[in-house]
């Protein structure tokens, strides 16, 4: 679970630059964080989401990773917009055999968006599950 991070001074948004290999291993591995926020392009209000990431492929740097979600922090998009960043920028970075990002954000207004982007097929099962945050 990667959990402690803050924002780069000046950091103004999404940096894939950001996103390293851990020790050129390949593994498979789910990771998690409650740290992500991005804005609403239209309010400029704060969504809050829990990222899941599972991967099979070489290994993500976590440190990086966090400091990659949270550079999120002043970018102001749709919750669908940033789960398919952050699928796009790991599949470039790492080209992994199978890749899923789902994103549970907190409910704002009463709705429910959760978006998730995966490689290949994934049960209606998996996309049911709720956070205690959540």
């Amino acid at each position: 679970c990667i959990e402690h991070g803050t924002l780069p001074h000046g950091e103004s948004g999404p940096d894939p630059a950001l996103l390293n290999v851990g020790g050129g291993r390949s593994e498979q591995s789910a990771l998690y964080s409650n740290l992500f926020r991005s804005n609403c392009p239209i309010t400029g209000q704060p969504d809050w989401a829990t990222v899941m990431i599972q991967y099979d492929g070489p290994a993500i740097e976590e440190e990086g990773l966090l400091a990659y979600l949270v550079s999120f922090r002043q970018h102001a998009g749709y919750h669908e917009e940033c789960a398919e960043m952050i699928y796009r920028d790991l599949m470039l970075k790492f080209q992994p055999e199978s890749l899923i990002v789902g994103m549970n954000f907190n409910r704002r207004g009463g709705l429910d968006i959760n978006p998730f982007r995966s490689n290949h097929p994934i049960s209606p099962a998996a996309l049911n599950y709720r956070f205690v945050r959540q």
